[in-house]
């Protein structure tokens, strides 16, 4: 498997991840009403699931740059590289999002949009 699609799989299960980290350890989790308790959450549960939230919301940008860019024959260096960072910085944005560090946070998301903007302008072509 190369890079970019891995990064999209990667990119993907994300939203799992930190929802795991929301869940994780609590005994009165309700898995009848999963979405209703998660919304009961303080502290770094809830913002695990608001980190869930906003891992979907970027998921969609960041695979259709990868795949136009894989369709438009993007260099696989500059495509390797923004995936990368956009993997990092995602990591990141979730680290500062449990830690609740919203600076930082706003900082990582500002990366890792950029990332996915620049894979649709090289997409683009000259």
């Amino acid at each position: 498997m190369n890079f970019p699609i891995a990064a999209v799989l990667l990119a993907g299960v994300m939203p799992w991840i930190c929802v795991g980290i929301a869940k994780a350890g609590k005994r009165s989790y309700d898995n009848h009403n999963p979405r209703q308790w998660l919304a009961q959450q303080t502290g770094y549960r809830a913002r695990a699931n608001a980190a869930q939230a906003n891992c979907f919301e970027a998921f969609p940008l960041f695979a259709a740059g990868i795949l136009l860019a894989l369709y438009a024959e993007v260099p696989s260096e500059q495509v390797d590289l923004y995936a990368g960072i956009f993997i990092a910085a995602r990591v990141a944005y979730i680290a500062f999002y449990l830690s609740d560090q919203d600076k930082l946070r706003s900082l990582a998301w500002l990366v890792g949009v950029g990332c996915s903007v620049a894979l649709l302008v090289a997409s683009m072509g000259d």
